[in-house]
């Protein structure tokens, strides 16, 4: 494997809004004289590729190789390429899009400005080594022969526009005629470090026929449009047919159109929300973009059968409306939804007899995949950018459902490079410099310590630690800095999405949610660190937890109401959640943080961040039906209301008066509590032992049935309990190389006739179990 440093390009010019330069396409020929013993081609395309050997695709995925700023990270791909040679000519064929070398739809946060911004470039290297022993390679050169793709503009937020007329039949294949063909150039080479992408690809992952076609029109938002562009591309019309695939979820779409004249023109525009009038609304993203290029493609046809799939973007929807159809045309075979994701592997679980739970969990497993990337977005329609807040939040959930790891590990390595030496981070990463200065603070910095911390819980696997601890000591040094002369933090973004308040205006005061947040890292800090045997750096987060600890304590906790400043929801359940009060104290604080849920109606009062704790403490302190209660509810605000409003994925707000985005991940911890709190799958509890696996259900009155399972490193934990009045019947599947303990919650004893001893609500399990459980009368 060999990265090379040479880069060429087929052009000096890239493309903007306003004026538009074709996708290149390179082709190089080579002879193979002898029968091969190996073959294979390292390649970075910047933006993305696509990559034809002998007119063959062979691209990971949707989007290769990943996404990233070429500054810090230049990410190449390998690729055994023997099975596909032959004696004599062969060719390299590869098509560039612009991904983040040139992103246009990236204005909002100032990636037109980005220093590395250029025309798609491309390196690579293919090294042969035949039966023999010879050996030969080649890297890119200005041999390259180069020339315009049929896609005319491409852009990974915006969409997609391609004229098949303009196609070369055999372009990437042997015996074509390139002679009409430019020659390709040398190029600034990007400055970021070369590495393997060894994040899992983006794949297909189900194709989904529409529920429903109708006729309908686009309703383009147009108040408070931030992006004004005179745009070349006006469409020939805003009517057509809208294609209902019945969940809104991320991906691309399959066109297929027979026997149109040559030069027809079909435009798409996708969406995840209808009007009343079941038109096509954008407005839960068309702020972010010039009019009439979000999330819109266009085909121009050639003539007899055809298939289009839009390279170098994907879209968030549920919603397509196709403008250029006929009625005869529109038909359910026209347009196939292509659901894609990273392909990480399901890792755990969960359903009950509630089928607003269930619903719960399949809107989470939706909206995580559809905002998983390479890394997690904060929503595959308006910005598909790494919010680091969102991904820090969702973490552990994330965790115990997927198989992210591997992910996690290769993003975190762009959140490092994006760390100044201050030990500050960005609100988002990748980044061109924004969101250093708004738009993180330590809920969102935390993403940089969550991400290890939780990783190394549930898998176990010390790497995470060690890539990160530098970087987290940086960041560990900084927010000891960052604090106020009454040792407290108040630097950032807020209890983010109150449901009553709006984004940005917390019920929480940010000295809370901020504070809490920074002792809550340093406390993994120091954990991290004493794994590593880095004893000093232990040390000196213990230090600086401690001193924040001693400071929340005195200055912002309410010892006379067992509350903290603001008296809010989010304010106790973080303080509870991560030990601020002595445990003596702990349920006179839970007493208060009930209260302020009865004065409000049975309802949560919180942000996205004490949304991530308030349920984990409710049930952990012995008011898990409350915390169903409140999760259910079909009134505002509760998960239950957007079941209520017909969400097919998680939201990104509760307001009832404003629609935000409709998929988004930040909420999905549910499914957490779900897996750990109803079912009760407690892996590694005390974080010292992968081993160990406890399990504490709660038998919730509103449910007859719960089962969950998870895939440990050890092998697969599950449960399930049936309930039959006042007996519940546990069966627990725990790998024979784990071990652990049941606890029944308050009230709750296993059942003498199955067990002589004394009857306790704690048992040691074995690898199979099934146990009875009786209520105290």
């Amino acid at each position: 494997m060999k990265f090379s440093n040479k880069f060429i390009s087929a052009t000096y010019k890239y493309t903007t809004f306003t004026e538009h330069i074709p996708a290149p396409l390179l082709r190089k020929s080579f002879n193979i004289s002898k029968p091969l013993d190996t073959a294979s081609i390292t390649i970075s395309g910047l933006g993305f590729y696509k990559l034809y050997i002998n007119g063959k695709d062979i691209t990971k995925g949707l989007i290769a190789p990943y996404i990233s700023n070429p500054d810090h990270i230049v990410y190449y791909d390998e690729y055994d390429i023997a099975p596909l040679l032959k004696n004599g000519e062969n060719v390299i064929g590869i098509m560039l899009g612009n991904g983040m070398q040139n992103s246009p739809g990236g204005e909002i946060w100032d990636f037109e400005q980005a220093l590395w911004r250029s025309a798609p470039k491309l390196a690579l290297t293919v090294q042969v080594k035949y039966e023999d022993g010879e050996e030969f390679e080649f890297e890119a050169d200005e041999s390259f022969r180069v020339s315009e793709s049929p896609i005319w503009f491409d852009d990974l937020r915006c969409g997609t526009f391609y004229n098949a007329t303009k196609e070369q039949s055999g372009w990437s294949e042997p015996g074509f005629d390139d002679s009409n063909w430019g020659y390709a150039h040398y190029c600034e080479k990007p400055r970021g470090e070369a590495r393997i992408c060894q994040a899992e690809p983006i794949s297909v992952t189900q194709r989904i026929a529409p529920v429903s076609i109708k006729k309908g029109a686009l309703r383009d938002y147009e108040p408070g449009r931030r992006l004004v562009y005179d745009t070349p591309e006006k469409p020939i019309s805003t009517s057509g047919h809208i294609y209902d695939f019945g969940i809104n979820t991320a991906g691309v779409f399959e066109f297929k159109i027979h026997s149109a004249e040559p030069g027809r023109r079909i435009e798409f525009f996708t969406s995840e929300i209808l009007d009343e009038n079941g038109d096509l609304m954008t407005s839960t993203y068309s702020d972010f973009y010039p009019k009439y290029y979000a999330q819109r493609d266009i085909y121009i046809c050639k003539g007899g059968d055809e298939v289009f799939v839009p390279d170098f973007t994907y879209h968030g929807f549920r919603y397509c409306l196709v403008v250029g159809l006929d009625d005869s045309e529109a038909t359910p075979e026209a347009l196939t939804y292509l659901r894609a994701n990273s392909a990480v592997e399901e890792k755990g679980g969960f359903s009950c007899s509630d089928e607003t739970l269930n619903k719960i969990q399949e809107m989470t497993r939706i909206s995580d995949l559809a905002n998983f990337y390479y890394f997690p977005t904060d929503c595959p329609h308006r910005e598909k950018n790494g919010w680091t807040g969102d991904a820090s939040l969702s973490s552990e959930h994330v965790l115990l459902n997927l198989g992210v790891e591997t992910s996690y590990l290769e993003w975190l390595r762009n959140i490092r490079k994006a760390q100044r030496e201050d030990g500050s981070l960005p609100g988002i990463v990748p980044t061109a410099g924004w969101g250093y200065h708004w738009g993180n603070g330590p809920v969102w910095d935390s993403v940089l310590t969550f991400l290890p911390f939780y990783t190394y819980k549930y898998r176990g696997d010390k790497q995470i630690l060690a890539e990160n601890a530098t970087n987290i000591l940086r960041y560990v040094n900084y927010i000891s800095d960052r604090r106020n002369s009454d040792g407290l933090v108040e630097i950032g973004l807020c209890d983010w999405l109150h449901p009553n308040r709006g984004a940005g205006d917390p019920k929480c005061p940010l000295v809370v949610t901020d504070s809490i947040t920074s002792l809550a890292i340093c406390g993994m800090a120091s954990y991290i660190f004493n794994e590593l045997n880095k004893t000093a750096q232990r040390d000196f987060a213990y230090q600086i937890y401690s001193e924040l600890r001693a400071a929340i304590r005195e200055k912002l906790v309410d010892f006379t109401k067992m509350t903290l400043l603001g008296d809010t929801q989010t304010g106790l359940a973080q303080a509870i959640y991560f030990s601020v009060f002595e445990k003596s104290e702990t349920p006179f604080a839970v007493q208060r943080l009930v209260k302020l849920i009865e004065e409000n109606n049975g309802l949560f009062d919180t942000g996205m961040v004490g949304g991530r704790y308030i349920y984990h403490v409710l049930s952990d302190n012995g008011y898990a039906d409350l915390a169903y209660k409140m999760i259910v509810g079909p009134q505002f605000p509760s998960y239950g209301f957007w079941i209520a409003k017909g969400a097919t994925s998680l939201w990104e707000s509760f307001y009832p008066e404003r629609l935000d985005s409709l998929n988004h991940h930040v909420w999905g911890d549910i499914s957490a509590w779900f897996i750990k709190s109803i079912a009760g799958i407690r892996i590694n509890p005390e974080c010292n032992d992968i081993s160990k696996v406890d399990i504490r259900p709660n038998f919730i009155e509103g449910l007859t049935s719960a089962q969950a399972w998870h895939d440990s490193v050890n092998g697969k934990v599950s449960v399930e309990w049936q309930r039959n009045g006042d007996e519940v019947t546990i069966k627990i599947d725990i790998p024979k190389n784990s071990h652990g303990k049941l606890y029944l919650p308050d009230g709750w004893i296993t059942d003498s006739r199955h067990f002589p001893h004394d009857l306790v609500n704690f048992i040691n399990l074995d690898s199979q179990n099934v146990i009875t459980a009786i209520k105290k009368v």
